[in-house]
Parts: C-alpha cells; sequence; structure tokens
C-alpha cells in the first residue's frame, strides 16, 4: 500500500527492539514507552510479549502504531517480569499480521523473539528448515532466526545463540525472551545499533538510546558486535560469539535513521547532523538570503549550515507533527495536494528570497521535486539544496528499506547539476563521505555505506533476495 502522506524521499527506517528483566517493575509499561521512544524505527506494527518467571508467554501485536495497538486495557493484560517489544517497518516479508513481532514459537524450548535487520541467506536457511520439518506461519527472516532457536537442543538459550549466531548472514541485532531469562546479541559486523541500560538494579536493551532515556534507565553502553548479552535472575553476563568480523555500523543510522537525542559509539547525534551541516556549508557555499530545513531531520544541519555560513534561517515550512501513518488515502481531489498535509510553506518568509533549502538524504526525487514546486509557488526566488547524505545510488540489503537503482534519482546522473535539473532546483550539493565521517568522528573502515559507494562489506550480498522473497519463490505452510 502506497501512503500518500508517508511517501518520502528518504529510506524507509526498518525496526527497534526492546527487551527487559526487572522483576517487581511494570515491564509492560516499560516496554510500551520504549517502543513509543522507537516509532521513528518501524510504523506498520507493534508487539510486547512478557511472562512472569517460569510462567507462560504471552504476546500481543498488531498492526498499527504503539498508540493504536495498545491501551491500558491491553497492558494491564500482560503482567509479567521480563518483556520483550517491538515495532516494525518490513524490510523481508510482507506488511501483514503474521509478520508483526515479538515472533513467538514453541518447539524445542517455547521464546518470543524481535528482531532488527535483515538476513542475507534467509532463502537457503529457510529450505534447511522445511527440509528437517520445521513449519512457519510467517514470511519474515525474523522467524527463521526464533526457528533455528527454538528447535535447537542446547540446554541453555545462550548456548543455542553461540551456536546459530555464526550461520546467519547480514544485520541482525536481536532479542530473545524464554520465561527466565532475556538474550540479546548483535551480528559480527555490528550493521544495526543495540544498546544496555540499567534501570534500578535490572537490566534492558533497546536499538537506541532515547528508549532507555524515557524509561529512566542508565545507558552502560553497546553491545558488541558478535556479542551475546544474558539478562536474568543473576544480573547480566556476556560472551563473545564471534570474532574477527571487519566492523561496518551503518553510517545511515547517523544521518538519518535514529533519532537526534540518541547516542550511537560515543556520537550525539544531533552534534553529528549539525556539524554535517557546518561542512556542507563549507563544501559547497552559495549566495543567499535565508536557509530553510526540510523538517524534522534536516533541521540539525540546517541550523549548522547557517551558523557556518552565516546565512540567516528560519522556519520555511509549517509541519503538521500529527500526521503518521493512516490507512485513509487522501482521495483524488486531495491527492495532488497530499504532501501539504504534511508540510505547508509560509509565502511571508520564503517570497523573494534565495533559499538554500537542507534536507538528510533524496532517493526518489518525488517528494524533492514537489517541495521545490511548492517553495517556487510560494515566491522563493532562487532554491538551492543542500544534502547532508552522498547521492544514494545503491539498495541496501542490511534492513533497510530503499528503492530500485532504476528508481534512485541519481540513478544514470553522474553530475549534481543533471539532478538538480531534474529536481527543479537552481543548485544541488550532497555533503561528501569524507565529510561524513568527519561529522561522525568515526572511521570509514569501521563502517558501512554502501547506499553511497555501492561497497558491501558482506561478500556475497549484491543479488541478496528482495523483501517479498518467500512469498514469490516459496511455499507458505501455516501451523
Amino acid at each position: 500500500m502506497t501512503d500518500q502522506l508517508t511517501d518520502r524521499d528518504g529510506p524507509r527506517d526498518e525496526c527497534g527492539v526492546f527487551g527487559i528483566f526487572a522483576p517487581g517493575h511494570d515491564v509492560a509499561r516499560l516496554a510500551y514507552f520504549a517502543l513509543y521512544a522507537l516509532q521513528h524505527r518501524g510504523q506498520e506494527s507493534a508487539g510486547i510479549a512478557t511472562t512472569d518467571l517460569g510462567g507462560n508467554i504471552m504476546t500481543l501485536r498488531d498492526l498499527g502504531l504503539v498508540s493504536q495497538v495498545f491501551d491500558e486495557q491491553k497492558l494491564r493484560s500482560l503482567p509479567g517480569d521480563l518483556a520483550l517489544g517491538h515495532v516494525r517497518y518490513s524490510t523481508t516479508g510482507s506488511s501483514a499480521w503474521e509478520n508483526a513481532q515479538p515472533v513467538y514459537r514453541s518447539d524445542t524450548r517455547e521464546l518470543a523473539l524481535a528482531h532488527n535487520g535483515n538476513l542475507i541467506n534467509a532463502v537457503e536457511l529457510h529450505s534447511e528448515l522445511r527440509e528437517r520439518g520445521v513449519a512457519f506461519r510467517s514470511t519474515s527472516d525474523s522467524e527463521i532466526i526464533a526457528a533455528l532457536l527454538s528447535t535447537h537442543p542446547a540446554e541453555k538459550l545462550e548456548d543455542a545463540v553461540a551456536d546459530v549466531l555464526p550461520r546467519l548472514r547480514g544485520a541482525f541485532s536481536t532479542v530473545v525472551m524464554t520465561r527466565e531469562k532475556v538474550v540479546a546479541f548483535r551480528d559480527p559486523h555490528g550493521l544495526r545499533p543495540l544498546a544496555i541500560g540499567m534501570i534500578g538494579d535490572r537490566y534492558c536493551v533497546a536499538s537506541e538510546t532515547c528508549a532507555l532515556d524515557i524509561i529512566g534507565a542508565r545507558v552502560l553502553r553497546d553491545v558488541q558486535p558478535g556479542e551475546v548479552v544474558t539478562i536474568d535472575g543473576g544480573g547480566i553476563s556476556t560472551r563473545i560469539a564471534a570474532e574477527g568480523e571487519r566492523r561496518a555500523f551503518c553510517v545511515f543510522e547517523y544521518i538519518y535513521f535514529a533519532r537526534p537525542d540518541s547516542r550511537m559509539n560515543g556520537t550525539v547525534l544531533q552534534g553529528a547532523r549539525g556539524r554535517m551541516g557546518e561542512i556542507l556549508a563549507r563544501e559547497a557555499p552559495v549566495e543567499a538570503d535565508l536557509v530553510i530545513a526540510v523538517p524534522d531531520s534536516g533541521t540539525p544541519a540546517a541550523r549548522g549550515f547557517s551558523r557556518a555560513s552565516g546565512i540567516p534561517q528560519d522556519d520555511g515550512f509549517v509541519k503538521n507533527r500529527y500526521v503518521a501513518r493512516t490507512f485513509i488515502q487522501p482521495g483524488q481531489e486531495l491527492r495532488k495536494h497530499g504532501l501539504r498535509l504534511k508540510f505547508n510553506p509560509m509565502p511571508e518568509i520564503v517570497e523573494g528570497k534565495r533559499l538554500v533549502v537542507v534536507d538528510d538524504s533524496i532517493v526518489r526525487g518525488n517528494t524533492t521535486r514537489q517541495i521545490v514546486q511548492m517553495l517556487r509557488d510560494a515566491g522563493a526566488k532562487e532554491v538551492h539544496l543542500r544534502i547532508t547524505a552522498p547521492a544514494i545510488r545503491n539498495p541496501c540489503y542490511y534492513g533497510i528499506d530503499m528503492s530500485t537503482r532504476e528508481e534512485m534519482v541519481a540513478h544514470g546522473r553522474e553530475t549534481e547539476e543533471e539532478i538538480a535539473a531534474e529536481l527543479g532546483a537552481d543548485s544541488l550539493h550532497y555533503l561528501s563521505l569524507d565529510g561524513v565521517y568527519e561529522a561522525v568522528g568515526g572511521q570509514r573502515e569501521h563502517h558501512c555505506d554502501a547506499c553511497f559507494s555501492g561497497e558491501y562489506p558482506l561478500p556475497g550480498t549484491p543479488g541478496a533476495q528482495d523483501k517479498h522473497a518467500f512469498e514469490n519463490a516459496l511455499p507458505l505452510v501455516r501451523t
């Protein structure tokens, strides 16, 4: 389904995960607020699983936003000492209830699982499990991980994880819950984020530190690539299950995906995004009257661009902050005005001005083209686009849903001038890859930037399955 209100140029978010072991706490409510903080990472579905120590696992999940899926009554129906939470945007498997998470399985062991990322060897693992007689309810690669763990003969879950983890290829920041413990693990390349927090004398994990902040947890550190973290009645214990892999943290987390108040690899993203704007002003100066942001993701960089250039900044758009995913389409009469439901330009601010318009990224260019035209209709004299990411020319196979190469506006257009002409802008400049790493204070050899460079860190990645591979290639067997 195409959503007219959220059909942005930026890549679609992936997923957010949360897990907690905290007897004596209202774990379902803590999970709810953590997921609320992670809502930006996925708006298709949400779910929470809870259990009392030694009791049965209860799972509640549905399509929609966190606030649409859960209410007071539903949270009260999820008592327990342990909880697992998930918000989803589909990167493998369609947006269907069966693919909502947490995944629940009860084979050799009962467990619930939440996963952020994408397996590039999902099809072969799925086929192997099917040959062993393992049945599936969903077409999500997350259930493959759950099935491998729930059917594993190891007595301890963390031993099963240590055996299975090296067989998984791709991106996976994963949290698993049994009746006694929460186990979190991260792929050996560290492609997707996962942080450890402490609330009172209990421990929790979350995709981003903003989720730990909202529940009053103290941020301890990131889960290390290839690390398995066990949280149970004895506290916390860790082990490294896979070593020696090239680290490849997704650089787009800094640019766009994560909330600006999150901290990743020791970097506060609000500050990094401001520095991106400053460096962009240095790399691509322009004579202009006003800097405006495409809210909200372009706002920190616009401030940075204004600081560095000396060009004043103002709000050229008013954003409707109550527009989120919706199943109500605007209809033919309003369809051409659909973007105005989210962004409305202010002629009083932009009329007669030479504008620098700062945004985080452009993929297909559809929304950017509309934004440029809206500003011209509002009286802008010139529109100069400044983007805090390099040109996106390659799809992601590690848990981010991007367009195909052919759909990308930079595909087949080698120069920024060609792309600017296609978008109707007076000029366009992308932040350089060197500028990105300068802003985040990181080294390229420890990150993945394949969507920009085409250099995929995992061998054999190009040609990996698309998000509907199971539907297209394999029959679905329901249990």
